[in-house]
């Protein structure tokens, strides 16, 4: 059986190259496709950019607390308390006692005194301990509250200035007053560096401000004398100081505490010591935390 032939006038299937052309349909179909894309992306870098501008978002806010420092004050060192406040029926014996009540009594006291010089001039050794149980609050001015390390005590601040310039204009941007204190009776005030300086004068009872004071000389101490002495204000055997307003003290509690809570630690007496350095940003300067030391948690509990 033979095989079939082929007639001559048969069509032929091509494959080659020049049936594969890319066609206008396809062209403008991928330019289309190409251009929702690219809008589509910015339209969402458009709302990203408008929401982030609208709404924000807040890791959780930290309550400033007024701190209450326990402190022994002039109290002996001890274990407990001597005195405990006296409780409703003791009051009556609070009253003022009458003329002839405190003369007896001061007469009792010479006589307790002249007692007691005698017994210590004398060349023999006490034979007994005292009675009093002492303070058991830490060092520090006398006060109720928990054991911690006091701003004033654990709070570093540093600047980086290399003019005199760059340092006024960190001081004004904080707000922070330059001071004086001695040989009068009143606190000297000098602020407005950048500008035209300015000078106050208040009593040290209505300064209720925490403030920071120079513990080393350096090119700073050098800078605050100078401004002090624009503002005209006498630096000569005084004792400058730097006054921090309420809103920066509380911002640098928030920022104490941020950086304490990353590392572990919750609680503000478990902290003994944070450096803050004073750096620029965007919106002008800002407090950093750069170091920060932390107590024996036994021993602060």
């Amino acid at each position: 059986m033979s095989a079939a032939t082929q007639p001559d006038d048969a069509p032929v299937h091509s494959i080659g190259t020049r049936n594969l052309r890319t066609q206008k349909v396809d062209v403008v179909a991928s330019l289309l496709m190409s251009l929702f894309i690219i809008f589509g992306m910015l339209a969402v870098v458009l709302f990203l950019v408008w929401a982030t501008s609208t709404f924000t978002w807040q890791t959780g806010g930290i309550e400033v607390e007024e701190e209450q420092v326990a402190g022994r004050g002039d109290h002996a060192e001890g274990f407990a308390r001597d005195i405990e406040p006296p409780g409703a029926e003791e009051a009556d014996f609070l009253t003022e006692p009458t003329l002839a009540e405190s003369l007896e009594a001061v007469t009792d006291a010479v006589t307790s005194v002249a007692a007691t010089m005698d017994n210590v001039d004398t060349n023999l050794t006490a034979s007994a301990v005292g009675s009093g149980r002492g303070d058991s609050r830490p060092p520090g001015p006398l006060g109720e509250g928990e054991d911690i390390v006091s701003r004033f005590e654990r709070w570093e601040l540093k600047f980086l200035a290399k003019d005199v310039k760059s340092y006024a204009a960190q001081l004004d941007h904080y707000k922070i007053e330059l001071g004086c204190i001695g040989k009068t009776k009143l606190v000297d005030y000098a602020f407005s560096f950048s500008g035209s300086p300015q000078k106050r004068s208040g009593k040290g009872s209505d300064e209720k401000r925490l403030y920071f004071m120079w513990r080393t000389e350096g090119p700073l101490v050098a800078f605050d004398r100078q401004l002090l002495g624009q503002s005209g204000v006498q630096t000569q055997g005084r004792q400058m100081l730097k006054f921090i307003p309420k809103d920066l003290e509380d911002r640098l509690y928030q920022t104490e505490m941020k950086y304490a809570i990353s590392k572990g630690h919750s609680k503000v007496r478990e902290i003994a010591k944070t450096v803050f350095e004073s750096q620029p940003t965007s919106a002008g300067f800002d407090f950093v935390v750069i170091e920060q030391r932390y107590r024996n948690v036994r021993k602060a509990e």
